[in-house]
């Protein structure tokens, strides 16, 4: 059996076992004290070891399996127990997970792993593209604020949402991007759309004209740097 298939299978059958088998009345059990919290926590576990070891379907291995179902009782107990459900957890919860299935598939099989195809994974390309979406971030955010700064209008919207213009900014040019990149410009056209059609009534209900202003340049300012960085990384990959 091919050791990174192993891993594919693994990687699987976490998720099957923690977002289509984990049921809300587990989900929800979980988080009851006493005795009753703790056997949900380990039904759940009991689910996560037995879903990899079908998975997996080396019978023989019963290492992965034990491990994974002890593992992911003490983390989840812990969880649930000392930490509230936000995004950090959540995602702090599932990166230790994963971490600890990596690191049992790679003590048990990650010494017959052909891992020759990694020179073509790590190369010069890719980087340029994680640089490339990197700059989409934060440091589009901050040259489009420096650059918006002299036309920022002087009353703020209390009803906007914190942040929310600047993750729409994120995710509109990590979008743009991505469009450009796979040779879809109509996926620019409908992004533009859409944030138009959205943003109708708020400009049609703008008591003045540099409010709608205001937008229209920040959007074609957004717009324009990842469809230029989209551009140029193209002809350098």
């Amino acid at each position: 059996m091919d050791a990174f298939i192993v891993l594919v299978k693994l990687l699987c059958s976490h998720l099957c076992a923690d977002f289509i088998l984990q049921t809300d009345n587990i989900n929800k059990g979980k988080h009851t004290s006493g005795v009753k919290g703790i056997a949900y926590h380990l039904l759940h576990s009991l689910i996560h070891a037995i879903t990899a070891y079908l998975c997996v379907a080396d019978w023989s291995c019963w290492f992965i399996p034990t491990l994974i179902l002890v593992s992911h009782f003490t983390i989840d107990l812990i969880k649930c127990k000392l930490c509230k459900n936000t995004l950090s957890t959540f995602l702090a919860d599932q990166s230790i997970h994963i971490a600890i299935i990596c690191l049992l598939w790679f003590i048990s099989y990650g010494k017959d792993a052909d891992y020759s195809f990694m020179a073509n994974v790590v190369t010069t390309k890719v980087w340029i593209t994680i640089m490339a979406y990197i700059l989409m971030l934060r440091p589009s955010s901050i040259f489009l604020g420096l650059f918006l700064k002299k036309w920022t209008p002087s009353s703020t919207n209390t009803q906007s949402l914190p942040n929310a213009g600047q993750w729409i900014g994120y995710i509109e040019r990590v979008l743009i991007l991505t469009f450009v990149l796979v040779g879809s410009f109509e996926g620019v056209g409908f992004l533009l759309t859409a944030k138009s059609v959205f943003r109708f009534g708020e400009l049609n209900k703008a008591k003045e004209i540099r409010t709608t202003e205001y937008v229209l340049i920040g959007t074609f300012a957004s717009f324009t740097i990842a469809i230029l960085t989209g551009i140029a990384l193209s002809h350098l990959i």
